[in-house]
């Protein structure tokens, strides 16, 4: 866990168990409060790859599937336009790395297979 994210455990045990130097306690000690950190907690959120907690991201989904329903029921829904922003898809995505696109035809590309993609996926359902 040290060698993930030090910053996320020293941050965890400051806020769990009020420790603010983790190298303070016995080895053992430290690895037991460790370990029984909760699986909201940074670091075990960073060892899981989830980038927020389990709570948000069922806030999130019942959000999401609120403005579903609501937007189903306009002109645009009936069409299958203008689909709402999924909150919950928005936290979960992996962010593109450093330096985007090497063109614009790539970016476009892109774009268009996750509207198309994204609506073709609500009109099927």
């Amino acid at each position: 866990m040290v060698g993930l994210d030090e910053e996320a455990l020293i941050c965890d045990f400051a806020e769990v168990y009020h420790v603010f130097d983790w190298r303070s306690l016995p080895v053992k000690t430290a690895a037991i409060l460790a370990v029984g950190l909760g699986e909201d907690s940074r670091i075990m959120r960073k060892i899981s790859g989830s980038p927020v907690s389990m709570e948000t991201l069922l806030l999130a989904t019942i959000a999401d599937a609120l403005h579903v329903l609501v937007w189903q029921n306009t002109k645009d829904g009936a069409k299958g336009r203008n689909r709402p922003m999924l909150i919950a898809e928005k936290l979960t995505e992996t962010p593109k790395e450093e330096g985007g696109f090497s063109s614009a035809d790539e970016f476009r590309k892109w774009r268009e297979s996750v509207l198309i993609g994204s609506e073709n996926e609500w009109l099927d359902r």
